[in-house]
C-alpha cells in the first residue's frame, strides 16, 4: 500500500510544485511589470503569492523529494523537522489569511465603490498586513515553545503539526481561526457578490465611462457568477478534507488511512498553485495585464517591433467598467439613458 502511495504521491507533488512556482512567479512579474496594477492593497495580493511560492519551492518539493527517496524520513526532534514544521504552518496561515483579506479588499471594490477609497488606505493596509503576520508567527512560534507540536508524518511525507489530543486545544485553535473561519468568510462573500450580479442582471444594467453607456447583456453577469462559484469549490475541494482528517486524527485518537493523509494535505497544498491561477483569470485587469506581458515578452524574443497600444487607459477603463457594474452604488447605470 505504502509502495503505491509513494508511486502516486509523487507525480502529485512534483506537478503541484512546479505549478505553483510557475503560476507565482507569473503573477509577481505581472505585478512588477505593470504599474497600473500597483494600488494601496497590493501589498495583500503579494503576501499571499509570496507565501504560495515559498509553499511550492520549501515545503512540496521537500514532501516530493522525501516521498522519492524512499528514506524513513527524519526524526521529529531534530532541527530541520522543527524547522520544517515552522515554516510549513506559518506559510500556510499566512496564504489563506493574505487571500482572505484580499478578497474582503475585492468585495469592498465591487459593493462599496464610492467609500472604497476611504476604507482601504495605504497606512490601514500597512496595519493589516502587520497584523496578519503577526498572527501567522503567533501560531507557528506555539509549537515550539510547547503548545502543540511539530512531528514528521510518514504518511505525508512532511514535518508539520502533531495532530494528537494532547494537542486538540491549539488544533482546535488553529483549524478554527487560521483556517475554517477564513475559508467560509471567502465562499460567503463570493456568494454575495453572486447574489449581487443575479440582482443586476434582473433589473439590467448599463456599463459607463467617460465616453459613453451601453447595455451590458446578462451572459456577463452569468459568466461572472461562474467564476465565483467555481472559486469557492475550489476551495472548498482544498481545504476540507484537510481539515476533516486533521480533526478526526486529533478528536478520534486514531490514525487516518494513509491515502486519506496524503491526498488531504495534497489538496490543501493544490490550494498555493491554484491561487495565482485564479486570480490572474478571475479579474479582468489581472487577464489585460497578463496578456499585454505575455504580448511584450514574444515581441522582444522574436525580434518584432513593440506596436503601441493604450496598455493604461485599457486597464484604466476596465477596473472603473467593472466596479460600476457590479455596485448598485457607485453610478446610476440601471435605468436607461
Amino acid at each position: 500500500m505504502l509502495v503505491s502511495l509513494r508511486t502516486l504521491y509523487t507525480p502529485l507533488m512534483v506537478l503541484t510544485s512546479l505549478a505553483s512556482i510557475c503560476g507565482n512567479l507569473l503573477l509577481l512579474l505581472v505585478l512588477l511589470l505593470n504599474k497600473e496594477l500597483r494600488s494601496d492593497t497590493l501589498g495583500l495580493t503579494l503576501s499571499f503569492s509570496l507565501s504560495d511560492l515559498a509553499l511550492g519551492l520549501c515545503i512540496t518539493s521537500v514532501g516530493a523529494h522525501n516521498s522519492l527517496s524512499w528514506s524513513e524520513g527524519y526524526t521529529s526532534e531534530s532541527a530541520f523537522c522543527q524547522g520544517s514544521g515552522f515554516i510549513f504552518l506559518l506559510l500556510q496561515t499566512s496564504s489563506i489569511q493574505s487571500l482572505t483579506w484580499a478578497t474582503v479588499d475585492r468585495f469592498t471594490e465591487i459593493c462599496f465603490a464610492l467609500s472604497y477609497s476611504s476604507i482601504w488606505t495605504a497606512s490601514r493596509c500597512r496595519a493589516l498586513l502587520i497584523l496578519i503576520w503577526v498572527f501567522c508567527l503567533f501560531n507557528a512560534t506555539l509549537p515550539l515553545l510547547g503548545f502543540g507540536s511539530y512531528v514528521y508524518s510518514k504518511s505525508r511525507f512532511l514535518c508539520c503539526l502533531g495532530f494528537t489530543l494532547e494537542n486538540r486545544y491549539f488544533v482546535m485553535q488553529w483549524t478554527l481561526l487560521g483556517i475554517i473561519v477564513p475559508v467560509l468568510t471567502m465562499c460567503s462573500l463570493n456568494g454575495y457578490i453572486v447574489y449581487v450580479a443575479r440582482k443586476q442582471t434582473l433589473r439590467g444594467t448599463f456599463m459607463c465611462n467617460d465616453l459613453h453607456c451601453y447595455y451590458v447583456p446578462a451572459n456577463i453577469y452569468l459568466r461572472s457568477s461562474i467564476v465565483m462559484v467555481s472559486t469557492s469549490v475550489c476551495l472548498l475541494v482544498c481545504w476540507l478534507p484537510y481539515i476533516s482528517v486533521c480533526l478526526y486524527e486529533t478528536f478520534i485518537v486514531e490514525q487516518s488511512p494513509a491515502v486519506s493523509s496524503a491526498l488531504s494535505t495534497w489538496l490543501a497544498l493544490t490550494s498555493a498553485a491554484l491561487n495565482p491561477w485564479i486570480t490572474c483569470l478571475t479579474q479582468t485587469r489581472y487577464r489585460v495585464a497578463a496578456r499585454h506581458s505575455v504580448c511584450r515578452f514574444v515581441q522582444r524574443w522574436s525580434g518584432t517591433p513593440q506596436e503601441p497600444h493604450p496598455q493604461s487607459s485599457t486597464l484604466c477603463l476596465e477596473s472603473t467598467n467593472r466596479v460600476s457594474t457590479m455596485s448598485g452604488n457607485s453610478l446610476d447605470t440601471s435605468t436607461p439613458l
